[in-house]
């Protein structure tokens, strides 16, 4: 389960960089929301609650939740273990709760730049979150 949530993340991350790109360039270049937009956006959404599902089932059978619960002051005292006990799993429910917020706002905008604009900042601020923690030195 850990090398399924693992090599997911590779495509979440690299759809999410392309979907980010792509509403900064609509944006700037004042493109229209074409039909492809919309499905970028989508595809976003849906690649990224799957690796949360995928993601919840490897967290109960993780270590780390298991050292969390058997001994939060230690867990929560390791910074590693910290990381990946804590931190990751609630930021990255953060970030797709900001993806899943920016895809439900888009579709109230009325103009191009708009929706471009909602994708760019919701978007876009999920994947400094992903950035922030991703556990490097056990994803590489």
């Amino acid at each position: 389960m850990k090398d399924v949530h693992s090599y997911w993340a590779y495509l979440v991350l690299a759809i999410l960089i392309f979907t980010v790109i792509n509403a900064i360039i609509g944006l700037t270049q004042k493109k229209p929301f074409k039909d492809k937009d919309l499905r970028l956006g989508l595809f976003t959404l849906i690649v990224s609650h799957i690796q949360l599902l995928i993601g919840l089932g490897w967290y109960f059978m993780s270590p780390w939740y298991k050292a969390l619960k058997n001994d939060a002051g230690g867990a929560m005292a390791d910074k590693t273990t910290r990381l990946l006990a804590v931190e990751h799993p609630i930021v990255m429910i953060l970030a797709i709760v900001l993806i899943t917020i920016g895809w439900s706002k888009h579709k109230k905008k009325a103009t191009d730049a708009a929706k471009f604009k909602t994708f760019a900042i919701f978007y876009g601020f999920a994947l400094l979150l992903i950035l922030s923690r991703i556990p490097w030195n056990n994803w590489l």
